[in-house]
Protein backbone atom coordinates (compact mmCIF):
# COMPACT_ATOMS: atom_id res chain seq x y z
CA UNK A 1 0.00 0.00 0.00
CA UNK A 2 1.35 3.54 -0.98
CA UNK A 3 0.85 6.85 0.81
CA UNK A 4 -1.92 9.40 -0.34
CA UNK A 5 0.42 12.40 -1.33
CA UNK A 6 -0.63 15.59 1.61
CA UNK A 7 -2.11 17.98 -0.49
CA UNK A 8 -0.30 21.37 0.32
CA UNK A 9 -2.99 23.60 2.05
CA UNK A 10 -4.26 26.91 -0.36
CA UNK A 11 -2.51 30.51 0.60
CA UNK A 12 -6.14 31.17 2.38
CA UNK A 13 -5.82 28.50 4.57
CA UNK A 14 -2.37 28.73 5.32
CA UNK A 15 -3.00 32.38 6.21
CA UNK A 16 -6.14 31.77 8.34
CA UNK A 17 -3.63 29.34 10.03
CA UNK A 18 -0.80 32.08 10.78
CA UNK A 19 -3.92 34.44 12.01
CA UNK A 20 -4.77 31.77 14.55
CA UNK A 21 -1.29 32.00 15.87
CA UNK A 22 -1.72 35.19 16.99
CA UNK A 23 -4.09 34.04 19.11
CA UNK A 24 -3.03 31.23 20.48
CA UNK A 25 0.28 33.31 21.53
CA UNK A 26 -2.27 35.56 23.14
CA UNK A 27 -3.49 33.24 25.42
CA UNK A 28 0.16 32.98 27.26
CA UNK A 29 1.90 36.55 26.28
CA UNK A 30 -0.19 39.51 27.07
CA UNK A 31 0.98 43.57 25.03
CA UNK A 32 3.15 42.46 22.73
CA UNK A 33 0.99 42.50 19.35
CA UNK A 34 4.26 43.68 17.62
CA UNK A 35 6.62 41.07 18.58
CA UNK A 36 4.56 37.95 17.55
CA UNK A 37 3.69 39.84 14.26
CA UNK A 38 7.11 40.24 13.57
CA UNK A 39 7.98 36.30 14.54
CA UNK A 40 5.07 35.62 11.80
CA UNK A 41 6.78 37.98 9.19
CA UNK A 42 10.24 36.55 9.96
CA UNK A 43 8.74 33.10 9.45
CA UNK A 44 7.55 34.00 5.97
CA UNK A 45 10.42 35.73 4.91
CA UNK A 46 12.75 33.25 5.83
CA UNK A 47 14.29 35.19 7.78
CA UNK A 48 15.20 35.79 11.69
CA UNK A 49 14.02 37.91 14.34
CA UNK A 50 16.16 39.25 17.61
CA UNK A 51 14.09 40.23 20.46
CA UNK A 52 15.63 42.99 22.73
CA UNK A 53 14.29 44.14 26.26
CA UNK A 54 14.84 43.97 29.61
CA UNK A 55 14.52 40.90 31.90
CA UNK A 56 11.42 39.86 32.49
CA UNK A 57 9.10 41.27 29.75
CA UNK A 58 8.50 37.97 28.52
CA UNK A 59 11.19 37.27 25.38
CA UNK A 60 11.56 33.56 25.94
CA UNK A 61 7.85 33.12 26.66
CA UNK A 62 6.81 34.81 23.78
CA UNK A 63 9.41 32.73 21.81
CA UNK A 64 8.31 29.57 23.41
CA UNK A 65 4.29 30.71 22.73
CA UNK A 66 5.09 30.45 18.68
CA UNK A 67 6.97 27.47 19.31
CA UNK A 68 3.46 25.60 20.72
CA UNK A 69 1.43 27.02 18.48
CA UNK A 70 3.01 26.22 15.52
CA UNK A 71 3.52 22.12 14.53
CA UNK A 72 7.41 22.29 13.78
CA UNK A 73 10.49 21.01 15.39
CA UNK A 74 11.87 23.37 18.32
CA UNK A 75 14.81 23.30 20.31
CA UNK A 76 16.38 25.85 23.31
CA UNK A 77 19.77 27.20 23.81
CA UNK A 78 20.91 29.53 26.68
CA UNK A 79 23.62 31.23 25.63
CA UNK A 80 26.42 31.46 28.47
CA UNK A 81 30.02 33.08 28.49
CA UNK A 82 31.40 29.48 27.86
CA UNK A 83 29.09 27.77 25.15
CA UNK A 84 31.59 26.56 22.36
CA UNK A 85 30.19 26.93 19.13
CA UNK A 86 30.14 22.98 18.23
CA UNK A 87 28.05 23.12 21.27
CA UNK A 88 25.30 24.93 18.91
CA UNK A 89 26.39 23.54 15.37
CA UNK A 90 27.23 19.48 16.34
CA UNK A 91 30.76 17.98 16.30
CA UNK A 92 32.57 15.04 14.71
CA UNK A 93 32.39 12.65 17.45
CA UNK A 94 34.41 8.89 17.42
CA UNK A 95 32.40 5.68 17.77
CA UNK A 96 34.20 3.27 18.67
CA UNK A 97 32.01 0.61 17.26
CA UNK A 98 32.31 1.05 13.66
CA UNK A 99 36.27 2.68 13.99
CA UNK A 100 35.18 6.05 12.56
CA UNK A 101 33.62 8.83 13.09
CA UNK A 102 30.26 9.91 13.08
CA UNK A 103 28.44 13.73 12.98
CA UNK A 104 26.02 14.32 15.82
CA UNK A 105 23.85 17.32 15.54
CA UNK A 106 23.88 20.28 17.39
CA UNK A 107 20.63 22.06 18.36
CA UNK A 108 20.49 24.46 15.18
CA UNK A 109 19.47 21.35 13.82
CA UNK A 110 15.90 22.03 13.91
CA UNK A 111 12.96 24.13 12.76
CA UNK A 112 12.66 27.17 15.15
CA UNK A 113 16.10 27.94 17.41
CA UNK A 114 15.06 30.07 20.71
CA UNK A 115 18.73 31.48 21.23
CA UNK A 116 18.05 32.73 24.58
CA UNK A 117 20.12 35.78 25.62
CA UNK A 118 22.77 35.52 22.80
CA UNK A 119 24.62 39.06 23.87
CA UNK A 120 25.44 36.55 26.77
CA UNK A 121 28.31 34.95 24.70
CA UNK A 122 31.92 35.59 22.99
CA UNK A 123 31.48 36.75 19.56
CA UNK A 124 33.60 33.67 17.93
CA UNK A 125 29.92 31.64 19.55
CA UNK A 126 27.45 34.34 18.22
CA UNK A 127 29.40 33.93 15.17
CA UNK A 128 28.82 30.25 14.42
CA UNK A 129 25.11 31.23 13.98
CA UNK A 130 26.56 33.27 10.75
CA UNK A 131 26.93 30.58 8.52
CA UNK A 132 23.32 28.82 9.65
CA UNK A 133 21.16 31.82 9.37
CA UNK A 134 22.38 32.93 6.11
CA UNK A 135 23.62 29.90 4.12
CA UNK A 136 20.83 27.66 5.83
CA UNK A 137 23.29 24.94 6.38
CA UNK A 138 26.29 23.99 8.74
CA UNK A 139 29.82 22.73 7.31
CA UNK A 140 31.58 20.57 9.69
CA UNK A 141 35.01 18.93 8.31
CA UNK A 142 34.32 20.84 5.61
CA UNK A 143 31.21 18.59 4.86
CA UNK A 144 28.26 21.00 4.32
CA UNK A 145 24.98 19.88 6.19
CA UNK A 146 21.77 21.14 4.81
CA UNK A 147 19.53 22.73 7.93
CA UNK A 148 15.44 21.62 8.11
CA UNK A 149 12.90 23.87 6.23
CA UNK A 150 11.38 26.08 7.92
CA UNK A 151 14.35 27.60 9.71
CA UNK A 152 13.93 30.42 12.07
CA UNK A 153 16.17 32.05 15.19
CA UNK A 154 14.49 33.55 17.32
CA UNK A 155 16.89 35.58 19.66
CA UNK A 156 16.70 37.35 22.24
CA UNK A 157 19.32 39.42 24.27
CA UNK A 158 19.06 41.79 27.07
CA UNK A 159 19.78 45.76 26.41
CA UNK A 160 24.10 46.30 25.62
CA UNK A 161 24.04 47.91 29.02
CA UNK A 162 23.58 45.19 31.01
CA UNK A 163 26.29 43.26 32.86
CA UNK A 164 27.65 40.53 31.43
CA UNK A 165 26.58 41.56 27.93
CA UNK A 166 28.51 41.01 24.11
CA UNK A 167 27.62 43.87 21.89
CA UNK A 168 26.26 41.72 18.29
CA UNK A 169 28.51 42.09 15.48
CA UNK A 170 27.15 44.29 12.81
CA UNK A 171 27.85 41.66 10.43
CA UNK A 172 25.74 39.75 12.50
CA UNK A 173 23.05 42.29 13.29
CA UNK A 174 22.68 42.22 9.69
CA UNK A 175 21.40 38.80 9.50
CA UNK A 176 18.87 39.44 11.45
CA UNK A 177 15.53 41.04 8.93
CA UNK A 178 13.81 41.86 12.18
CA UNK A 179 15.11 43.34 15.29
CA UNK A 180 11.90 43.89 17.92
CA UNK A 181 12.23 46.10 21.30
CA UNK A 182 9.45 44.88 23.72
CA UNK A 183 8.84 47.62 25.92
CA UNK A 184 7.42 47.01 29.80
CA UNK A 185 3.81 46.68 29.15
CA UNK A 186 1.31 49.32 29.77
CA UNK A 187 -0.65 49.66 33.29
CA UNK A 188 -3.76 47.93 31.96
CA UNK A 189 -1.79 45.00 30.29
CA UNK A 190 0.24 44.98 33.29
CA UNK A 191 -3.07 43.97 35.71
CA UNK A 192 -4.11 41.62 32.72
CA UNK A 193 -0.82 39.85 33.65
CA UNK A 194 -1.02 39.73 37.21
CA UNK A 195 -4.88 38.42 37.01
CA UNK A 196 -3.58 35.28 34.62
CA UNK A 197 -0.50 34.42 37.70
CA UNK A 198 -3.33 35.13 40.34
CA UNK A 199 -5.98 32.63 38.21
CA UNK A 200 -2.71 30.19 38.76
CA UNK A 201 -1.41 30.53 35.08
CA UNK A 202 2.21 28.69 35.21
CA UNK A 203 4.18 30.27 32.00
CA UNK A 204 6.73 26.99 32.57
CA UNK A 205 2.90 24.75 31.47
CA UNK A 206 1.87 26.17 28.61
CA UNK A 207 -0.25 23.56 27.50
CA UNK A 208 -1.95 24.03 30.99
CA UNK A 209 -2.88 27.75 29.28
CA UNK A 210 -4.50 26.16 26.55
CA UNK A 211 -1.79 26.68 23.26
CA UNK A 212 -1.79 24.31 21.00
CA UNK A 213 -0.57 23.64 17.60
CA UNK A 214 -2.60 25.48 14.67
CA UNK A 215 -0.37 25.79 11.91
CA UNK A 216 2.12 23.71 10.53
CA UNK A 217 5.20 23.89 7.90
CA UNK A 218 3.16 23.19 4.98
CA UNK A 219 1.26 26.47 6.37
CA UNK A 220 4.34 28.31 7.00
CA UNK A 221 5.95 27.21 3.55
CA UNK A 222 2.84 28.09 1.14
CA UNK A 223 2.29 31.02 2.91
CA UNK A 224 6.47 32.25 2.17
CA UNK A 225 5.38 31.06 -1.80
CA UNK A 226 2.19 33.42 -1.42
CA UNK A 227 4.06 36.55 0.12
CA UNK A 228 6.97 36.12 -2.98
CA UNK A 229 3.61 36.65 -5.73
CA UNK A 230 1.98 40.03 -3.72
CA UNK A 231 2.45 42.65 -6.19
CA UNK A 232 4.71 46.03 -5.95
CA UNK A 233 4.45 49.43 -7.74
CA UNK A 234 6.79 50.67 -9.47
CA UNK A 235 5.83 53.70 -6.83
CA UNK A 236 6.45 51.62 -3.70
CA UNK A 237 9.19 50.07 -4.84
CA UNK A 238 10.70 53.74 -5.34
CA UNK A 239 9.59 54.87 -1.99
CA UNK A 240 11.56 51.82 -0.23
CA UNK A 241 14.75 53.22 -2.55
CA UNK A 242 13.96 56.68 -1.52
CA UNK A 243 13.72 55.85 2.56
CA UNK A 244 16.68 53.48 2.23
CA UNK A 245 18.70 56.90 0.13
CA UNK A 246 17.74 59.35 2.72
CA UNK A 247 18.98 57.22 5.64
CA UNK A 248 22.44 57.68 3.48
CA UNK A 249 22.21 61.27 4.10
CA UNK A 250 21.11 62.01 7.61
CA UNK A 251 23.81 63.74 9.36
CA UNK A 252 23.09 61.84 12.49
CA UNK A 253 24.11 58.47 10.66
CA UNK A 254 27.41 57.15 10.23
CA UNK A 255 26.10 53.94 8.65
CA UNK A 256 22.71 54.60 6.61
CA UNK A 257 20.37 51.56 5.00
CA UNK A 258 22.62 49.24 2.53
CA UNK A 259 20.95 47.95 -0.65
CA UNK A 260 20.46 44.57 1.67
CA UNK A 261 18.12 46.55 3.86
CA UNK A 262 16.25 47.81 1.37
CA UNK A 263 15.02 44.46 0.01
CA UNK A 264 14.51 43.26 3.34
CA UNK A 265 12.70 45.79 4.04
CA UNK A 266 10.63 45.27 0.58
CA UNK A 267 10.43 41.04 1.91
CA UNK A 268 8.69 42.02 4.82
CA UNK A 269 5.99 45.07 3.88
CA UNK A 270 4.98 42.26 1.08
CA UNK A 271 5.00 39.36 3.97
CA UNK A 272 3.01 42.35 6.05
CA UNK A 273 0.39 42.76 3.07
CA UNK A 274 -0.12 38.86 2.65
CA UNK A 275 -1.25 38.80 6.87
CA UNK A 276 -3.15 41.73 6.27
CA UNK A 277 -5.55 40.16 3.74
CA UNK A 278 -3.97 42.23 0.59
CA UNK A 279 -2.33 41.01 -2.63
CA UNK A 280 -0.51 44.46 -3.80
CA UNK A 281 2.17 46.26 -0.81
CA UNK A 282 0.71 49.70 0.42
CA UNK A 283 3.10 53.18 1.44
CA UNK A 284 1.40 52.10 4.49
CA UNK A 285 2.98 47.99 5.16
CA UNK A 286 6.25 50.02 4.33
CA UNK A 287 6.12 52.26 7.46
CA UNK A 288 4.73 49.59 9.33
CA UNK A 289 7.64 47.51 9.13
CA UNK A 290 10.66 50.42 8.45
CA UNK A 291 11.51 50.76 12.26
CA UNK A 292 11.83 46.77 13.00
CA UNK A 293 13.85 46.02 9.59
CA UNK A 294 16.14 48.96 9.69
CA UNK A 295 16.66 50.39 12.51
CA UNK A 296 19.38 48.08 13.65
CA UNK A 297 21.42 48.58 10.59
CA UNK A 298 21.82 52.36 10.92
CA UNK A 299 24.68 53.51 12.87
CA UNK A 300 24.69 57.15 14.92
CA UNK A 301 27.34 59.58 14.16
CA UNK A 302 29.83 60.08 18.00
CA UNK A 303 27.97 63.42 17.91
CA UNK A 304 24.78 62.70 17.55
CA UNK A 305 24.75 59.90 20.85
CA UNK A 306 26.33 62.55 23.22
CA UNK A 307 23.65 64.59 22.32
CA UNK A 308 21.00 61.47 23.28
CA UNK A 309 19.71 60.94 20.20
CA UNK A 310 18.24 57.40 19.15
CA UNK A 311 18.24 55.37 15.84
CA UNK A 312 14.22 55.09 16.25
CA UNK A 313 14.36 58.99 16.78
CA UNK A 314 16.48 59.78 13.24
CA UNK A 315 14.26 56.86 11.25
CA UNK A 316 11.12 58.32 12.35
CA UNK A 317 12.55 61.67 10.98
CA UNK A 318 13.51 60.12 7.79
CA UNK A 319 9.92 58.51 7.37
CA UNK A 320 8.62 61.78 7.95
CA UNK A 321 10.45 63.92 5.55
CA UNK A 322 10.33 61.50 2.10
CA UNK A 323 7.85 62.15 0.13
CA UNK A 324 4.71 58.97 0.45
CA UNK A 325 3.60 58.24 -3.07
CA UNK A 326 -0.50 57.89 -3.69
Amino acid sequence: MTDTPTTPPSAASARDALVRVRAEVAKAVVGQDAAVAGMLVALLCRGHILLEGVPGVAKTLLVRSLAASLDVGTKRVQFTPDLMPGDLTGSLVYDSRVSDFEFREGPVFTNLLLADEINRTPPKTQSALLEAMEERQVSVDGTPRPLPSPFLVAATQNPVEYEGTYPLPEAQLDRFLLKVVLPVPERDDEVSVLRRHAGGFDPRDLAGAGIRPVATAADVEAGAAAVRSVEVSDEVLGYVVDIARATRHSPSLALGVSPRGATALLATSRAWAWLSGRGYVTPDDVKALAVATLAHRLMLRPEAELEGTSVTSVLHSVLASVPVPR
